[in-house]
């Protein structure tokens, strides 16, 4: 829950960031005199500022993006940022090993996202596998005989 509300409090921070802006440009820009008594509106005629809004619109996709982003490489339970990637799989060896893949982990062992090295379709999510609270019961499990009773 923590994921989703720190995404959303992202978003209206950049929102009320980006309108404040928007608010300020708007004011810094006179508008047009009054031509008889049709004032034109400024956005389809004024090139000064249809440029203006151009930019803050680039600005605004921009910065969705870069929200996007960040919070998909982001530990779904501490927030950290995920770190240590590596490279499973090979392209040569692709039917022994399976598709490349790049795997990130939270440094305090929360969980691994996995996601394809290479994305064409752009239909592949990356997989997040949250760990137990037990780390050692993880680490230890590879040394144990399989019959051994936990």
């Amino acid at each position: 829950m923590r994921y989703w509300a720190y995404f959303a409090a992202k978003l209206v921070a950049a929102g009320a960031l980006l309108y404040g802006l928007l608010l300020s440009l708007s004011w810094m820009w006179p508008p047009a005199p009054p031509v008889f008594t049709y004032i034109p509106p400024r956005f389809g005629y004024d090139l000064g500022f249809t440029l203006a809004v151009l930019v803050w619109f680039l600005l605004c996709s921009g910065t969705l993006y870069l929200i996007v982003w960040d919070q998909r490489y982001r530990c779904r339970v501490c927030l950290r940022r995920l770190r240590m990637p590596v490279e499973t799989g090979s392209w040569s060896r692709m039917l022994q090993f399976g598709l490349p893949r790049i795997e990130y982990i939270c440094t305090y062992g929360h969980g691994t996202l996995r996601e394809d090295e290479f994305q064409i379709s752009g239909l592949a999510n990356a997989e997040w596998t949250p760990h137990s609270d037990d780390m050692w019961e993880e680490l230890c499990a590879s040394s144990k005989d399989p019959g051994e009773p936990t």
